[in-house]
């Protein structure tokens, strides 16, 4: 980065407020002196509102929470984002019924801080702050409800921690279901995001991803209801994910060029 320039994350800032603004960049330079658990709200709100910002929001989200573990050893923004994310993770069927744009945006957003918050190596004591004791000690915590968001799991082998996996692949299935592929916003938002986390996805659990591609490809076989441009999303994925999550030259050359054209 040349001197005098901003970073990434003060380019996203700019559409925000006056005020928030400043809310945001004293966040990321002194999080101590600022309401961390109203930051986290500003941005999932905005992130919902705004499906451009939710594509990058977690690399803010990332730099605040180094910010404050350097600071303070705490952990007090990463808890409340996590927490507000779980809100929407649970009213996920309501929030899509009532904005499609908004469920894409969500999806985006809990994909990209997923992104930057799974591998980070030498992960800081904070992060085990909320563990609970048999966590802490290398057992991996049960959900004690279906569809409850786990939001902390330890570190196995040197693994890093491994929070939001399976509330990742549930936003995954949902844009799999049928209702969903005839809608090529969803079609487009599932394809991205298995572009951008599907490889550590399978990883972390390769059943689930299987699970999910036989969703895709039943998808793709559907008589109806999928558009041309859908039909070659999904194909595309799905020779992308059996090249071991590569794009082949003769791929990227094919469908370039057909959605180009």
């Amino acid at each position: 980065m040349v001197m005098g320039e901003p970073r990434r994350e003060e380019y996203k800032i700019q559409s925000f407020d006056a005020e928030t603004q400043q809310l945001l960049k004293t966040a990321l330079k002194d999080p101590g002196a600022v309401d961390l658990d109203k930051v986290a709200n500003v941005i999932v709100d905005h992130s919902l509102q705004d499906c451009v910002f939710s594509k990058e929001a977690g690399r803010m989200c990332y730099a605040i929470i180094q910010a404050e573990s350097k600071q303070a050893g705490q952990s007090v923004f990463r808890r409340g984002l996590l927490n507000r994310l779980q809100q929407e993770y649970q009213a996920r069927e309501q929030l899509r019924a009532r904005s499609l744009q908004g469920w894409v945006c969500y999806v985006t957003f809990i994909c990209n801080v997923f992104d930057y918050l799974r591998v980070r190596p030498q992960q800081p004591p904070w992060m085990a702050d909320s563990l609970p004791p048999k966590a802490q000690a290398g057992l991996l915590p049960t959900a004690t409800q279906p569809g409850a968001l786990v939001l902390f799991l330890p570190q196995v082998n040197n693994m890093p921690m491994m929070a939001l996996v399976n509330p990742v692949y549930d936003c995954l299935f949902r844009l799999a279901q049928p209702d969903s592929l005839s809608k090529e916003e969803e079609v487009d938002c599932l394809v991205l995001q298995l572009h951008r986390v599907g490889e550590q996805l399978e990883k972390m659990n390769g059943q689930r991803m299987d699970e999910l591609f036989v969703l895709i490809r039943d998808g793709f076989l559907l008589p109806t209801g999928l558009s041309s441009l859908a039909q070659l999303l999904l194909l595309e994925i799905i020779e992308f994910r059996a090249a071991g999550w590569k794009t082949t030259p003769a791929a990227q050359k094919y469908y370039y060029s057909e959605v180009s054209d």
